[in-house]
């Protein structure tokens, strides 16, 4: 690939996204961004009342994503230096065409346009795909006082929906290279070998 690789770790809650961007940072020794979870103020008040804090949840996390993105263009891709993320933008239109409605998700599509279209995205993704229960288990493990009244209906959906996203994200002009994890079947962090065949398709599009 011609441009210097921008890879981008995603999947549902609870898939990995942040061990496995860290794990391949530090095999490729390259830069991580990591997106901004715990520091919005409107996640308890979200999980408690979807409804009601969704709007003000996905812009906090979109302007502080949109501001990541465009140092990751100064620092990293205007200089052609290859960097992985933990997240890609795109995340925030699954989430919201979810969690959002009516006006409000056509105000928030129309304001996501204007402040990413021109922003440099990902060029490489992998895509972690896991079942419920793998996720409740990993959410449960990781013990984020704000996820311990996750609802496994919303987990269900949003699933579904990652499943819609990444497809509509491949659909895109000029779409990124997407790999897919199947979690079921590969245990990155407790098998040493489940992690070697990541990094031999990511090998690909570094070397």
């Amino acid at each position: 690939m011609n441009a210097a690789p921008f890879i981008a770790v995603e999947g549902p809650i609870g898939a990995g996204k942040t061990t496995l961007a860290t794990m391949l940072s530090q095999e490729f020794n390259l830069p991580l961004v990591k997106e901004i979870v715990e520091e919005n103020p409107f996640l308890a008040s979200f999980y408690q009342n979807i409804d009601e804090w969704s709007f003000q949840l996905e812009m906090f996390f979109l302007c502080n994503r949109v501001k990541q993105l465009e140092d990751t263009g100064l620092q990293y891709i205007a200089q052609q230096k290859p960097v992985i993320s933990d997240y890609h933008i795109y995340k925030n239109m699954i989430f919201a065409s979810r969690t959002l409605k009516g006006p409000k998700r056509d105000k928030y599509r129309q304001i996501y346009h204007l402040l990413t279209d021109d922003l440099p995205k990902p060029n490489v993704v992998i895509y972690i795909e896991a079942e419920l229960d793998t996720l409740m288990y990993r959410i449960n493990k990781r013990g984020r006082s704000f996820e311990q009244d996750m609802d496994p209906a919303y987990m269900e959906q949003l699933i579904a929906d990652y499943k819609t996203g990444m497809a509509a994200l491949a659909a895109q002009p000029n779409p990124p290279a997407i790999l897919k994890v199947d979690a079921e079947q590969l245990d990155f962090v407790e098998y040493p070998e489940h992690f070697r065949q990541i990094v031999n398709q990511v090998k690909e599009y570094i070397i």
